[in-house]
């Protein structure tokens, strides 16, 4: 566990505490449900930009994709390939209909086109959605810190989410938009200081294009996959086609990005923004991705653990697996040397023998890991079998002792909890943070972690913002009796604000890890997308359909959608085309159903 020097904790406190009290201060004066929902109307288009990119960019990018580029390569990018083409589509369709209707929320548009009952259920799918993503973008840099630094997850969890709720609350989305155009300075700033930073503890000899080259002969440099094999996640096709139709659902159907982009003075100013955000958010994730690369060449010149989560190899080294395990870092030790002199020799004369023996080497190395992996899993679980054994014997000699049974049985399901918890193995989100902790210098070590935490706020502030407004607008104003006066709506959504932010903290609390973070928000994300964009490209396009077919329709989908993914169908992105698809055919074949039985009837 690493422990920050007093330079690091003045320069993470001086910095978010900063951006809470400026949010705060500059809107506390939002009065109308206009100001505290829409902003005001009164964003510039890089505003609305750079707004779009903070919802966007949580903790999540910044630790899952360096680490992911470290693992495996930048061919994570072609993820994000058909977010271009999706601003554009959202330029020319979503946003001039938006704007014509005055709608503060997307849902809104629907019950004008089909129905009560149908903005309610898209605003229902978006609140489980959302709310799930909200508790993980919190979560997900809390949990890392927790173990890197030694911090209690649980207050990290409250920490960041009341960070949040105080100028959230205070401001709505005016005060969102504002502090996220300093978190993005933060945020690049420490980003561009951190590949500056690894550059320089690169071996002198060693140019930049010499270090893409010792990547690129690790097989990390492959960019572009155009073949179609289903089974893999990440090509061409599953970025241009999946990544088309899960951009189109965020930015189009989603109000965490609607809602930054509603804020905007004019069309002009929308259609701005959100270009802008198409045009700069590519390169952006290439560059992240970049520093993940970075990281890696760096490692082919330095020491690098068999795993990065430190507690994780000190319970290994405490169990009987410890030579094994030890065993195991000497031959990564002595691959280490070999691989360092290899990539030497590689930087001189880029001879193709040398390429493949580094990419052996490569292949190797991650075979170590898997093996470390595996003896870490093997150590925990023993412990834990261990203890549950005492725990079972116990609890069989406490069976005439009702009130000390309970305490044991109680103590037993705390223990399978924790097994849980402490099996995490999977170290690909701990490497930048680890890398960070370890090498860079005091003071930018601070700014670093206030990137991640920045990140984490500005995406959380972002999501509860908009579960409070379609809470508010779409559920609670929509459904009452009489209609409310400004002043009433606004504390509504400060309260439901405040409501959600706590749902986040307390999910966040409760969260798992996943193999990889920023792929579990993106699987939540294309469970639902496909069939919310569904249900509005069906009220774009298909006049003809009618509100009873749309809605018993993006039910059953939302069902298959559902078991599709439990049962692995197909890679996660190409959910949002399979559920933007299947809600189309089925609405229109229940659509003809009911207008035949409507005319029987009518006979």
């Amino acid at each position: 566990m690493q422990t920050l020097n007093w330079i690091d904790w003045t320069v993470l406190c001086v910095t978010l505490l900063t951006i809470v009290g400026y949010g705060t201060w500059k809107t506390r004066h939002n009065k109308s449900v206009q100001d505290y929902v829409k902003g005001g109307n009164s964003s510039k288009w890089w505003t609305i930009g750079l707004s779009v990119m903070a919802t966007q960019a949580s903790a999540i990018t910044f630790l899952s994709t360096t680490g992911q580029a470290f693992s495996d390569g930048m061919g994570f990018v072609q993820f994000y390939f058909g977010l271009p083409i999706a601003m554009v589509i959202i330029c020319l369709v979503f946003i001039p209909l938006y704007h014509r209707l005055k709608v503060y929320t997307a849902y809104e548009f629907l019950e004008n086109r089909f129905d009560l009952k149908t903005r309610s259920l898209t605003a229902i799918l978006f609140l489980i959605q959302r709310g799930l993503a909200a508790g993980i973008t919190i979560f997900a840099p809390a949990i890392i810190l927790s173990v890197v630094l030694g911090w209690n997850i649980t207050i990290l969890n409250i920490l960041i989410g009341v960070l949040v709720i105080i100028y959230t609350v205070s401001g709505g989305t005016k005060a969102v938009t504002i502090t996220q155009k300093q978190q993005m300075f933060v945020i690049f700033s420490g980003m561009f200081a951190a590949l500056f930073i690894i550059l320089n503890l690169i071996p002198e000899e060693i140019s930049f294009t010499n270090a893409l080259d010792i990547a690129g002969a690790s097989g990390r440099m492959e960019v572009l996959d155009f073949s179609f094999d289903l089974e893999n996640r990440y090509t061409v096709w599953s970025g241009l086609i999946g990544g088309t139709f899960l951009a189109l659902s965020y930015f189009g159907t989603d109000q965490s990005q609607v809602q930054r982009y509603l804020s905007g003075k004019s069309i002009k100013e929308m259609q701005m923004g959100l270009l802008f955000n198409g045009l700069l958010k590519v390169p952006m994730q290439f560059f992240i991705l970049l520093v993940g690369i970075m990281v890696f060449v760096f490692y082919q010149f330095n020491p690098v653990p068999l795993n990065f989560i430190d507690a994780s190899t000190k319970k290994v080294l405490a169990s009987e697996y410890a030579q094994d395990y030890i065993n195991l870092q000497e031959q990564q030790n002595a691959l280490f040397s070999k691989k360092k002199t290899l990539s030497i020799a590689f930087s001189k004369n880029n001879n193709s023998a040398i390429k493949q023996e580094l990419f052996t080497l490569d292949s190797l190395e991650k075979t170590y890991r898997l093996k470390s992996k595996y003896l870490i899993k093997r150590a925990i679980d023993t412990a834990y079998a261990n203890k549950y054994d005492k725990l079972n014997i116990e609890l069989q000699q406490l069976s005439n002792n009702k009130k000390r049974f309970l305490e044991k049985e109680m103590e037993l399901k705390s223990h399978y909890k924790n097994a849980a918890k402490d099996t995490e193995t999977n170290d690909r989100d701990y490497i930048f943070i680890s890398f960070i902790l370890k090498y860079l210098p005091k003071g930018l070590i601070g700014l670093l972690l206030a990137v991640i935490l920045s990140a984490a706020m500005s995406s959380t502030a972002s999501e509860i913002n908009a579960l409070a407004t379609i809470t508010s607008i779409d559920l609670y104003g929509r459904n009452l009796t009489e209609k409310k006066d400004d002043s009433h709506m606004v504390k509504a959504t400060k309260l439901f604000t405040l409501m959600w932010g706590v749902i986040a903290i307390i999910i966040a609390c409760f969260a798992n890890l996943a193999e990889n973070l920023i792929q579990l928000v993106n699987i939540i994300g294309s469970i639902f997308y496909g069939n919310v964009l569904g249900i509005f490209l069906l009220a774009f396009f298909f006049k003809h359909i009618k509100a009873n077919a749309v809605f018993i329709g993006a039910l059953i989908t939302q069902c298959i959608v559902l078991v599709g993914w439990w049962l692995d169908w197909m890679p996660y992105l190409w959910l949002n085309l399979f559920g933007c698809a299947l809600v189309i055919c089925i609405t229109n074949v229940l659509q003809f159903i009911l207008k035949n039985n409507d005319k029987t009837i009518s006979t």
